[in-house]
């Protein structure tokens, strides 16, 4: 089954924005999900997920503070957003969280587990 989703990539400025006039939040986030599955309008695009909105600079400042590489915690981000996309919610509960925070894991792992096999399928081509 594939399904489609969108990704926008913007600044504190936009997503703040966004918090604000769908959330009720104030000041920045750093990636907010809309999924397009759930409401009065699901069944107009059913093989469209979402919209996965992503604050670069949100992004930039949480890698410096955890010594992390910038691609990294944009590849955590994008996840978790996608993972909303298709249900999770981690703040219905502190178990929900925890399901979520371990879903998190396992595909980032997956991700990085293919990565390395086809990394490992050019440097043969290579030789």
């Amino acid at each position: 089954m594939e399904k489609e989703l969108s990704i926008l990539l913007t600044d504190d400025t936009t997503i703040a924005e966004l918090n604000q006039k769908y959330l009720g939040r104030a000041g920045p986030t750093n990636v907010i999900a809309f999924p397009m599955q759930e409401g009065p309008y699901a069944e107009i695009s059913p093989d469209l997920l979402g919209d996965v909105v992503i604050s670069t600079e949100t992004t930039r400042r949480q890698a410096q503070e955890a010594g992390l590489p910038v691609l990294d915690v944009l590849e955590r981000l994008l996840v978790h957003g996608i993972l909303h996309l298709v249900g999770h919610d981690h703040e219905k509960s502190p178990e929900d969280g925890y399901r979520m925070e371990q879903r998190e894991q396992q595909v980032i792992r997956a991700l990085r587990d293919k990565e390395d096999h086809l990394n490992q399928g050019r440097s043969r081509e290579v030789q």
